[in-house]
């Protein structure tokens, strides 16, 4: 009998008053499965136990009856055992249902309000062609007055197993005469049947039955199978339109689904018991606000996501604490604290006020009570609070902040002022609830009562006209003679009247007397204070601090080197006045050096003005006169001024200082050459080929007289060049270009050619003739070129881009990609390469590219240029430009980088950002980039400035990437 728990434990087990004994049967199936007899096999089942029970089986309404007695309820456990007749037992066979007084209904003729629950127990055995299959039912009721049973043998004869929507086997009787079809069309079963093969026309379904559990192969499938009664709870019964009774998304007991009655219930429940925690016990009317009662309930959802069982480990943990040592203010604060996070707010309370019964003395029990009770008892708790602590400044500064009114703020100050006099907290919590005349006359009572602190005097030192705020701060310089604060208020004091000549001998008195006093010049911190004070307006207190300061502590060799450090750093904190002084006492102490001039004119031309600069500049050619870089800055800043007299005139002592000057020679050039005077610039150049013959300056006359159209002349101009300066590839770049521009291919190839022979190792010659060949349509001789110079040129990446490049404009890809793959072996560091690598990928595989790129190059500005452009194609806007501005701040030299980045500002950004770049790239004055080279350095755009050659070279730039 105790097999039957392994069975499935339907009505067919002990107890339930079956005359089958289907459990005998079901431990002797399952013996003869396992070929093991299990210990427990044939033991007798323990008193009341109910099959099923344990896993979750709900029986509906339904009834079993013991073999001898009155029905019973399923759940009646205290039921004895019953003994399965001799015929139910192992290896009895059966075809059919037996009939007689066992099988008769046993309920009352009139109910036929119960549930029917089939237990099917299907046992084959291989080696035999009999199979047995017994079914146990519980019997609907009697089919009418005559005490028919209803329908047995049209049960019996049709029932297959199915599959239903919730994965379980069950076994289906079908109705009399239900066709097959008709119970596959059951919305509330799978359309899968688990039968070998379909029930051919005419076969009846019996010896169908036989064929089908000869494939079961030793399983024992057991199932449980509702059919609704007449009064049953769910629609259908017998009359429901699907066959069985069964209705759709019916489960079956103990499936795993949750018994929604059994929720329902629970949540009335719960529903009546926060009903009845906020009802008035008293008159029994509720006094739940309909509005704010889902508001309050989600107020008492506990917040803590700890553990229900580490909550009560620290609950009882801090509980033996609290009575082991009930004095200990701490214990007290936590379990509080532990109960408002579990949302028990009331708790909480109660146990901080019992804290503070038992720690009145304890500051911090006394904050939290209030910080814990609602807005009018925690005043109550505070007043208390300053019972049993009167000199307690936290209190009354929780008393204050209590406060709605200012005048009850300002009374509890002044109360706690009375108990605590020497509270600069308190003073400065009630300073600044009054008015400025008010504050004055507080201020000099608080300064009476707390002398030594710096805050009030210089509290009251503003507040004070100028002859009493001196006065206040020589009492503070006396009572507190160790603040440099003080002599720098007062520094700033004698500025802001117009007394600056004080500031200086201020400054210097504070040094000596804090070193008097036994006080450490710190140099970071009178820095700091120099910064503040730059920031507050008073430059000459910073400028006064800085010079005190600046040079102690440090070597004399490392002066240098630690001042430009430290004026990079008040450039980086927005103190330019503080930069400025430093800068000017460097220049004081080195006066001969160039860097340092160079460093403060750089400055003075980013952070200055014209007129500083220009100052600057003249004081830095007179104590640097060969320093040219100086003298052509000048001249510029008059230039681009508009004063081109003044210009010449400082390039004209520039040549006194330097007669033999390249760079002063060319800059007088440009200047002339740029302000039209072509005669002036030829005469200049003349001179200076004569006085200072050097390469650039032939090949600056040679340009010159290119870009004004005298071909021959420019050509004589450089065959002469040539004649002395054969080794230099500019000259043969420049014969080449004006043969090609002439459409003469051959003498332009062999300008190229033999510039190649004298300098092998000029990357541009070598890129001019391969585009000569690809522009004549020589392909095979354009890539033979590119071959040799990189033979030549080794691990050169412009050879390798320009050879990718050539075959790409071809349409060979898989050729440039082969290219591509060697070229990033030999070159792997090379930005540009990686960048050409990127859009040379299909777009899906360009992030992953670019990802690989940052990794070989991370500080590149080609890759992160071509980062930029890729978010761009993507319409990725922030990013996109957050990458430009990077790309522009780590090399602002690269012209091709401003265009990219003033082009996708046309078409994203707004007037003033586009105005911003353009500015910017102005100030960069940018020199390279292969586009920006090509436009700039075209003799049709000679003249144009930054911002034209920059529109220029943006609108060539097409967003096609």
């Amino acid at each position: 009998m105790a097999a039957s728990s392994s069975s499935g434990g339907g009505p067919g087990g002990p107890g339930t008053g079956n005359p089958t004994g289907a459990s005998g049967l079901t431990a002797a199936i399952t013996g003869t499965m396992n070929k093991k007899k299990k210990p427990f096999l044939g033991m007798p089942a323990p008193l009341g136990y109910v099959p099923g029970l344990g896993r979750g089986l709900v029986y509906y309404g339904c009834w079993a009856r013991p073999a001898v007695g009155a029905p019973r309820h399923l759940s009646d456990r205290d039921s004895g055992r019953k003994v399965i007749p001799k015929r139910h037992a192992v290896g009895y066979k059966s075809e059919r249902l037996p009939t007689g007084r066992d099988n008769r209904n046993v309920f009352d003729p009139q109910s036929r309000k119960c549930n029917v629950f089939v237990h099917c127990i299907l046992k084959g055995e291989p080696d035999r062609e009999e199979r047995d299959v017994i079914f146990v039912e519980n019997i609907i009721g009697e089919h009418g007055a005559d005490g028919k049973t209803l329908a047995e043998e049209s049960w019996y004869r049709a029932r297959i197993l199915v599959r239903n929507a919730g994965g379980m086997l069950i076994l289906r009787p079908t109705l009399p005469g239900l066709p097959l079809d008709v119970w596959r069309m059951n919305p509330a079963c799978s359309s899968e049947i688990r039968v070998g093969k379909s029930v051919p026309e005419g076969e009846d379904m019996h010896s169908f039955h036989s064929s089908f559990f000869f494939r079961l192969k030793k399983k024992v499938y057991y199932s449980l199978v509702q059919f609704g009664g007449l009064n049953s709870p769910f629609p259908g019964g017998l009359n429901s339109p699907y066959p069985g009774g069964m209705t759709p998304g019916l489960m079956t007991p103990g499936s795993g689904e949750l018994d929604m009655r059994k929720i329902g219930q629970a949540r009335n429940t719960l529903m009546d018991m926060r009903l009845s925690q906020v009802s008035d016990s008293v008159s029994g009317q509720t006094v739940v606000d309909p509005k704010g009662y889902l508001t309050d309930l989600n107020s008492m959802i506990p917040t803590h996501g700890g553990d229900i069982n580490d909550i009560k480990k620290a609950r009882l943990l801090l509980k033996s604490v609290r009575e082991t040592n009930p004095h200990h203010p701490p214990a007290w604060i936590a379990s509080a604290r532990l109960e408002e996070v579990t949302g028990k707010l009331q708790v909480a309370r109660n146990l901080i006020m019992k804290g503070t019964e038992m720690c009145p003395k304890s500051e911090d029990v006394w904050l939290e009570a209030a910080r814990l009770q609602p807005g009018d008892t925690a005043k109550a708790v505070v007043a208390q609070a300053v019972r049993h602590l009167p000199q307690s400044v936290r209190i009354y500064i929780r008393a204050a902040e209590l406060e709605t009114d200012l005048r009850a703020k300002k009374r509890v100050l002044r109360k706690a002022l009375e108990h605590v006099p020497n509270s600069v907290r308190l003073w400065k919590a009630a300073v600044e609830l009054e008015e400025p005349e008010d504050a004055r006359i507080m201020l000099s009572r608080a300064v009476e009562c707390c002398p030594t602190s710096v805050e009030l005097w210089l509290a009251l030192a503003r507040l004070e006209t100028y002859e009493n705020a001196r006065k206040v701060l020589n009492k503070a310089r006396e009572n507190i003679p160790t603040d440099r604060h003080i002599w720098i208020t007062a520094a700033k004091l004698e500025e802001a009247n117009g007394n600056t000549q004080m500031v200086e001998k201020i400054v210097d008195r504070a040094i000596t007397s804090l070193r008097a006093n036994g006080v450490e010049i710190n140099r970071e911190q009178w820095i700091q204070d120099a910064e503040e004070c730059d920031k507050a307006g008073s430059v000459v207190t910073c400028h006064a601090v800085i010079r005190a300061v600046i040079g102690i502590g440090i070597e004399e060799e490392d002066r240098k080197h630690t001042w430009m450090e430290d004026s990079e750093s008040c450039v980086s904190h927005g103190a330019l006045e503080c930069a400025r002084a430093i800068y000017a006492h460097a220049l004081q102490v080195f006066p001969s050096k160039k860097s340092v001039w160079l460093r403060a004119a750089y400055f003075e031309k980013n952070h200055g003005t014209r007129e500083s600069l220009e100052t600057l500049l003249q004081r830095a050619v007179a104590h640097c006169p060969k320093a040219e870089v100086l003298w052509l800055m000048g001249a510029k800043s008059k230039w681009l001024a508009g004063d081109v007299p003044a210009a010449r005139s400082i390039l004209a002592l520039a040549f006194q200082a330097n007669p033999n000057s390249e760079e002063i020679w060319l800059a007088a050039v440009k200047l002339e050459s740029e302000n039209n005077e072509y005669e002036r610039a030829r005469r200049l150049l003349a001179k200076a080929r004569s006085s200072a013959s050097t390469a650039r300056v032939f090949m600056k006359s040679v340009k010159l007289e290119w870009v004004l159209g005298n071909i021959e002349a420019a050509q004589e101009l450089c065959e002469e060049a040539l004649h002395h300066y054969e080794d230099f590839p500019k000259l043969w770049m420049m014969k080449g270009q004006i043969e090609e521009q002439q459409e003469l291919i051959e003498n332009a190839r062999e300008a190229y050619n033999q510039g190649l022979k004298k300098c092998p190792h000029s990357t541009p010659l070598w890129l001019l003739l391969s585009r000569l060949e690809e522009k004549v349509g020589q392909l095979t001789r354009a890539r033979a070129i590119l071959e040799k110079s990189r033979l030549k040129n080794p691990k050169t990446a412009e050879l390798w881009l320009e050879s990718v490049r050539l075959e790409f404009r071809a349409g060979l890809k898989n050729i440039a990609n082969t290219l591509m793959a060697k070229a990033l072996q030999e070159c792997p560091n090379s930005g540009i390469l990686w960048a050409e690598a990127v859009f040379l990928e299909a777009r899906p595989q360009r992030k992953t590219k670019s990802v690989d790129a940052l990794k070989k190059c991370e500080h590149d500005p080609h890759v992160l240029l071509a980062v930029a452009k890729l978010f761009w194609s993507e319409r990725k806007i922030t990013k996109a430009r957050e990458w430009f501005h990077r790309t522009v701040k780590i090399d602002s030299d690269l012209g091709d980088a401003w265009a990219t980045f003033y082009k996708f500002e046309l078409q994203h950004g707004t007037e003033e950002q586009q105005e911003e770049i353009k500015k910017r790239c102005e100030n960069a004055e940018p020199r390279h980039g292969e586009l920006w080279c090509k436009v700039s350095k075209d003799i049709e755009n000679w003249q144009q400035k930054i911002g034209e050659i920059l529109i220029l070279v943006a609108a060539k730039i097409k967003n096609t990437f």
